[in-house]
């Protein structure tokens, strides 16, 4: 069997640096190289540090930058740099060797002539080209070569974006093929996509289409460009950079040079117009204004502040070239798709809309969909292959074909041969069938067309995966307005949040409270806690709290307050195991969950915290009792005890949130011996349900604990300090530090004479009367409005 233990990165530009990072991440041991610095002096030409200076320097600048490559940065420990010179020769002892070096071909062949000579049989390599023919580079190289190489395209930046392109040649072996596919799956968490050696490959060539397609509407349709990136924002669910910013965030100067290998690699592309660079791209490339990496391109960000003190943003207009202010948008498609959640009907609606940005949307999705019919069999055989790109690689919501779907293959044939667009015949060929679409549901499993068969087949690789949306054609166990309670096998139930944002309000609580009933008096083995939505939750339903400390509703707000405590404390005293699977923002109420449930799967890319601070309140679900409760358990025999104490006080205080779920066991938020990490976010709902039936066996209901160590005066005096200190150094307010107090009070155990043992619920009964108090606050009021207003802190 396979295994990579150690893998070369040979280039640590931008791409070279982020992708040893994130072999980093997973545990790989990294060997960065590249080459020596030009014009050393003699001295330097016997110093190995500054031999060593560009790979140094580029890994240093890779730590530092943002977003973090690393998901945690003690792993930067993992990787060691060199030289192409004098460290070449260590590639011998690696597993997976990558090349990462310029995108010309005569550099990179020279850089796998020498790898070819070095390596040891067997060895995986692999070219992390963007756009030059896989096989070209194997030109004269070994057949051992030939069989382990292929290509693999990570995206920019490689530990966030998942799209992870697998090319192969004639001569890659087979064996190469699936190990990557399924390495590239489990261990690096991403959506692998196998495509052929065609320009661009498979995400670049549909996505720089799409780009291309909306540039050339833009000026038809005469439409500014702060309306088409709203138009081709969240309107239709792609990212909100839209297009343009999308354009200014990659680089004009990059995105030119795709589309024009695009235009004269691919002679026969029957959509070749698309590809034309429209005179306003020139006249950025003449000024280089190539977008954010020169500070300007499509937008400029000015010095100037607008009367709410933000910087006062210039977008250019396409006509004149002048740079403008810009405009609130007035079109009545936009404005009506802000009433619509639901982003399949609210699709249907902007391509439906009658004004200008109706039809951008619909002749620009129209084009899509000829388009991505005629790259089949080109750059795939499979269409998954395509909507799997696009929505790993450029964050789409929907694939092409999905969209396809949602506004109906026929009405889509049809609108796109009215605007002249030549549709794939195998296209209608499936609609003569009978079959109406590319996509379908059966029996818990998604079915896609398989053009080759004619019949439906479900995706590969996703056999192992619970897509909770392959659940909604069998009845749940149980509903509410904001729960689903899913069956997914083996005894098995799975509780889905559906409320806005995935807050926790009363709907939520109540259903997790029906589910664990439901779960104990019945035939089940347990209850897992997910979803597949972008973020787990942000937390406690704000507007809820709101509303009734406004209306100084305080016996409600005591009720609310203890249905939540309780609640959260439910799911760790229950008489069946309970597991929590997180991805994305895993705020507030649902870091409290994550930490009281039996065990807590979580992806990679969670982004876990108690940020109740910023909203003018303490965690009051059960966190702040519970960092008690787990500073206590890190007390030791011998242990002095007061900087244990102030190390958990600052990170509620704080609201420090961990950018990773790695990172989240430096702040307590998870623990080694009882929570897991799952490097695919796809996989952390079934992963979940395999702890469930570990853990079901023989599984006994904890009791509520009565030995909680608490400091009292003498650790309330220490975090008193330690919260002036804080404000001293300009990092608190006067009312960050009223709660700062209430935060000691609790994990102090109150006004004790000295340190003794105190139970759970007295810490709870501490927590909420601390929380209520600062219910009652005006400037937590304030707090709670603005983030209501504005979704961001105010410090006051």
């Amino acid at each position: 069997m396979r295994r990579i233990k150690k893998a070369a990165v040979l280039g640590s530009g931008v791409m070279g640096s982020g992708i040893a990072c994130h072999f980093a991440n997973i545990g790989l041991e990294v060997l960065m190289l590249d080459i020596l610095p030009p014009n050393l002096s003699e001295t330097e030409q016997k110093d190995r540090k500054a031999r060593n200076r560009i790979a140094d320097t580029a890994l240093q600048n890779a730590i530092k930058s943002k977003p973090a490559p690393l998901y945690d940065t003690k792993f930067a420990s993992r990787i060691k740099t060199g030289n192409f010179e004098d460290d070449f020769a260590k590639i011998k002892d690696c597993d997976w060797i990558i090349e990462v070096v310029v995108e010309r071909l005569d550099i990179k062949k020279q850089v796998l002539e020498k790898v070819d000579q070095l390596r040891k049989p067997g060895t995986l390599i692999t070219s992390n080209t963007s756009g030059i023919p896989i096989h070209l580079m194997t030109e004269g190289r070994s057949e051992d070569f030939k069989k382990h190489f292929c290509g693999t395209h990570f995206f920019n930046p490689p530990r966030y974006l998942r799209l992870f392109e697998i090319i192969p040649t004639k001569d890659t072996d087979s064996e190469v093929i699936d190990f990557l596919m399924h390495y590239g799956d489990v261990y690096l968490g991403k959506q692998t996509v196998l495509a052929k050696d065609t320009p661009a490959f498979i995400g670049n060539r549909v996505g720089v289409y799409a780009m291309a397609k909306i540039y050339q509407l833009t000026t038809e349709l005469g439409l500014r460009i702060e309306d088409v990136d709203k138009l081709t924002g969240p309107a239709i669910g792609r990212p909100k950079t839209g297009t343009f910013r999308l354009g200014d965030l990659v680089g004009h100067d990059t995105a030119v040079n795709v589309i024009k290998g695009i235009r004269n690699n691919c002679p026969d592309d029957e959509q070749a117009s698309a590809f034309v660079i429209p005179k306003y791209m020139e006249f950025l490339l003449e000024n280089k204004f190539l977008g954010d990496k020169t500070g300007k391109g499509f937008y400029e960000k000015t010095k100037e502040k607008d009367a709410s003190g933000k910087p006062v943003i210039l977008a250019l207009n396409l006509e004149t070239l002048q740079y403008e202010p810009s405009q609130k948008s007035e079109l009545p498609s936009l404005k009506a798709a802000k009433q619509i959640d639901d982003l399949k009907k609210r699709v249907q609606a902007m391509f439906t809309a009658e004004d200008k940005g109706g039809e951008l949307v619909r002749r620009s999705l129209l084009g899509l969909f000829a388009y991505v019919s005629n790259r089949i069999p080109e750059i795939t055989d499979h269409l998954y292959s395509i909507d799997d790109a696009l929505r790993a690689g450029f964050a789409w919501e929907m694939g092409p074909f999905e969209y396809w779907d949602a506004i109906g293959v026929a009405e889509g044939i049809k609108g796109a041969e009215a605007q002249g667009e030549k549709v794939a015949v195998w296209v209608k060929e499936m609609l003569d069938a009978g079959n109406s679409s590319f996509y379908k549901r059966e029996g818990g499993k998604r079915l896609y067309y398989d053009i080759s068969s004619k019949s439906y087949k479900a995706i590969p690789g996703t056999e192992e995966f619970i897509i909770l949306d392959n659940y909604r054609d069998q009845a749940p166990v149980f509903k509410n307005s904001e729960i689903i309670l899913h069956d997914i096998g083996d005894g098995v139930l799975c509780l889905e949040f559906t409320s806005m944002h995935n807050s926790i309000g009363e709907g939520v609580l109540r259903g997790m409270n029906e589910a664990i009933q439901i779960a104990e008096e019945g035939d089940w083995n347990g209850l897992v806690i997910g979803n597949n939505a972008t973020n787990f939750t942000v937390g406690a339903n704000l507007m809820l709290i709101a509303m009734l400390a406004y209306q100084q509703e305080f016996d409600e707000l005591n009720m609310a307050v203890n249905l939540f405590q309780q609640t959260v404390m439910r799911t760790r005293y229950s008489k069946i195991p309970v597991v929590i699977a997180t991805q994305g923002y895993t705020f507030g109420g649902g870091c409290e969950l994550v930490m009281h449930c039996d065990a807590a799967v979580c992806a990679a890319e969670s982004y876990i915290g108690l940020v109740e601070v910023g909203v003018g309140i303490i965690p009051g679900g059960a966190g702040t009792k519970e960092f008690a409760v787990r500073t206590s358990d890190a007390f030791f025999q011998g242990d002095v005890q007061i900087p244990t104490l102030i190390e958990k006080f600052k990170t509620i205080a704080l609201a420090q949130v961990a950018t990773s779920a790695h990172e989240a066991f430096n702040y307590g938020y998870l623990l080694p011996k009882k929570d897991s990490v799952v490097l695919n976010k796809d996989r952390n709902i079934a992963e979940a349900k395999q702890k469930v039936l570990e853990l079901a066996d023989n599984y006994v209901m904890p009791t509520m604990r009565e030995d909680v160590t608490v400091l009292g005066r003498t650790g309330l005096a220490a975090l008193y300090t330690a919260a002036n200190e804080l404000k001293l150094g300009n990092y608190a307010s006067e009312h960050d530090i009223k709660i700062a107090h209430k935060i000691a009070w609790v994990l102090c155990g109150g006004d004790l004479t000295g340190a003794q043992q105190v139970s759970e619920q007295y810490l709870l009964d501490l927590e909420r009367e601390a929380f209520l108090s600062l219910c009652g606050e005006q400037k937590t009021l304030e707090r709670i409005q603005y983030m209501l207003q504005n979704n961001k802190p105010l410090r006051n």
